[in-house]
């Protein structure tokens, strides 16, 4: 006999049931879209735009989770910043498959991922501040970075503690670090204390390891115009260009007119600034900073006597011009940038004018010497004894005799007598343009005068 009463009831039970099954079938014949991209160098401003660029297009297209495949040793912080807040604050699950080192900024970048994956016998950690030649920065700087490996941590569900470990030696936890050790695990560890899901040997295994079974991956491609600006914004070609823009400038200061060294100044500069530009990083109060400087220095040497404030501003204008392109502030707001990028970009700025300096100094010795183009300078001396002489007997005329300036004496100029025009250089100091000049000698077909 039938029971009506729990008829319904075991209906209800059953379509449950098959609908459970449903969508666990729904579920595991999902196409996941896996939006795929490599770090593999060191962390710098270029990695920051091929990232915003990965999530863009990951947006785009719909993408279930980005995966990124990392080998780093770390790079400049203000970079690993930017990268790790743009993970933090994704709407798209972020993978991350440490092929080998994820070691200082790879580390915080990779903390900041949904899932971390290392391959056996790769290394997570070593995120100590340190400067150019790989020595600790002032503690205010590792109490920063420790701020900031704890954050992430907290934010992706890690140990805080085990976090800033790998910033400071002085950090301990129990059974993990002693004091006096930097914290770096191996992926055993990693694995063992919660800073890695999974061990795999290649982003296959990563994928079923989170039970992802169908799925498509759409690797990141790049322009010819990508790598273009990739390459040119990478810190070392930056400090070479800041080269050819410094020693171009020495180069046309020591010859009269416009010609190749002028040219190669402005290759350089424009090759500096586009791609900066284009990046978002350089502004146009930057790019007129730098161009005011130059104006200022050239003012400084053709038309004001000396060397004072406005060479002093002009120099300052230059470096802070080149300085500040080369980091990601919003006008005059810093308030996001890292210290350490900002002195990292001053050091790359003022190291690559001191050397610019240097060789062009050198190489301006060698090519005005050199004959493998033919003479570039005279190189010989007409000596008296041969039957050359500079003397004038309309020079010898002239001493004793008063006239004007008809240009600014620095010390060389030209001057007026008796309505004749003659090249001359001050006695001393400097003398400005219609001052009244006297002539009280002469010498290598240049009159000397004083003022009167």
């Amino acid at each position: 006999m039938i029971n009506y009463k729990i008829l319904p009831i075991a209906t209800l039970i059953f379509i449950c049931f098959t609908s459970l099954n449903l969508v666990a079938q729904s579920d595991t014949s999902k196409l996941y879209k896996v939006y795929q991209y490599n770090i593999d160098e060191e962390i710098a401003p270029p990695v920051w735009r091929k990232t915003q660029e990965a999530f863009n297009e990951a947006r785009e297209m719909n993408a279930d989770i980005i995966l990124i495949h990392m080998n780093t040793y770390g790079g400049m912080l203000d970079a690993a910043d930017s990268i790790r807040t743009k993970i933090l604050k994704s709407t798209i699950p972020v993978f991350v498959f440490i092929d080998n080192n994820a070691a200082s900024a790879g580390a915080l970048i990779s903390i900041a991922c949904d899932s971390i994956y290392m391959v056996p016998g790769a290394n997570i950690g070593a995120a100590t501040v340190v400067d150019q030649s790989g020595k600790p920065l002032p503690d205010k700087y590792q109490s920063y970075m420790r701020s900031m490996m704890r954050s992430t941590a907290e934010a992706s569900g890690r140990d805080p503690q085990i976090a800033q470990a790998m910033v400071d030696p002085k950090i301990f936890v129990e059974g993990i670090s002693d004091t006096g050790q930097v914290l770096t695990f191996t992926t055993s560890e990693a694995l063992k204390y919660g800073f890695c899901e999974g061990v795999a040997n290649s982003q296959k295994e990563v994928l079923k390891l989170a039970n992802i079974e169908n799925y498509v991956i759409v690797k990141q491609q790049f322009t010819a115009i990508d790598n273009i600006i990739h390459f040119l914004i990478n810190p070392i070609v930056s400090g070479i260009l800041i080269m050819m823009i410094m020693g171009g400038i020495y180069f046309e200061l020591q010859t009269p007119g416009v010609g190749f060294a002028l040219g190669a100044a402005v290759v350089g500069a424009l090759l500096y600034f586009a791609p900066l530009y284009l990046e978002g990083l350089a502004e146009h109060w930057e790019i007129l900073l730098f161009i005011v400087g130059v104006i200022l220095i050239a003012l400084e040497i053709f038309a004001i006597p000396g060397f004072g404030v406005a060479g002093i501003l002009g120099i300052t204008f230059v470096v802070t011009g080149l300085t500040l392109s080369m980091i990601g502030n919003i006008g005059f707001d810093f308030s996001g940038i890292e210290l350490t990028g900002i002195l990292t970009s001053f050091f790359i700025v003022v190291s690559a004018m001191f050397f610019a300096f240097i060789l062009s100094m050198y190489l301006g010795r060698k090519v005005l010497t050199t004959t493998t183009f033919g003479h570039l300078a005279l190189d010989t001396t007409q000596l008296a004894s041969n039957g050359f002489t500079s003397s004038d007997k309309s020079y010898k005329n002239m001493v004793g005799k008063e006239g004007v300036a008809k240009t600014i004496l620095r010390p060389a100029g030209k001057v007026v007598i008796e309505g004749d025009v003659f090249d001359a250089t001050a006695e001393t100091g400097y003398i400005d343009k219609d001052e009244k000049i006297n002539v009280t000698g002469y010498q290598t077909s240049q009159l000397i005068v004083t003022k009167t």
